[in-house]
């Protein structure tokens, strides 16, 4: 338990970049992720993220377990990410009904399908959500994207989506899918909107 890792510091250039667009390559990394569809302001998506963050707290407080997970070491949570699409791309971005989600949490590298399969029965023993049955455990990749820090309330984003499809442009590169990642490193129960912190992310091809 020596070892002990912070999302902010230790993967600073993925979850703490400048709020100027940059070129990034993002490697594979392992998660807990729920898809759904619809508002993310209604029940059923605070059931869900409740659900990944009951089963990452199980994980990460595994090493007062009886059975350690083998390599464990101590970590912060990382922080609720969602990979964002449209169910009917021909109707407005602004209609949140017609949003289609993966979110997921990042899982540190010493978890294995069975220690996932232990930590699953545990947490619905100990804090039941039907939602529990739609986690996956999963490995995901963006690859080479475009992402930078987002201030602000998330109606404003595209905002700043548009300054980065303009860097994309100015320095070769264009963007390859119309989905994108949102990163939420501040909690908007407790944060107000002009605060708000989250990085954004689409997957580019050199042009």
């Amino acid at each position: 338990m020596s070892k002990k890792v912070d999302y902010k510091k230790d993967y600073k250039q993925l979850y703490m970049p400048k709020t100027l667009p940059e070129i990034v390559e993002v490697p594979r990394m392992p998660f807990f992720m729920i898809s759904g569809s619809g508002d993310p302001n209604g029940e059923e998506f605070a059931k869900a993220t409740e659900a990944l963050y009951s089963l990452s707290y199980a994980v990460r407080m595994s090493y007062k377990s009886d059975d350690v997970p083998a390599g464990n070491y101590e970590y912060t949570v990382f922080p609720l990410e969602g990979l964002w699409d449209l169910l009917d791309r021909s109707k407005p971005a602004t209609d949140k009904s017609n949003f289609k989600y993966t979110i997921m949490i990042r899982q540190p590298d010493f978890l294995t399908e069975k220690g996932f399969d232990r930590f699953l029965e545990q947490t619905k023993r100990k804090k039941p959500n039907s939602y529990l049955e739609k986690v996956r455990f999963e490995q995901a990749s963006d690859g080479l994207s475009c992402q930078m820090m987002h201030i602000g309330s998330f109606d404003d984003e595209p905002e700043s989506f548009a300054r980065m499809e303009a860097f994309c442009t100015e320095h070769g590169f264009i963007r390859s899918s119309k989905i994108h990642r949102e990163i939420y490193l501040s909690d908007p129960r407790k944060t107000e909107p002009a605060k708000l912190k989250t990085v954004l992310r689409f997957p580019v091809n050199k042009h």
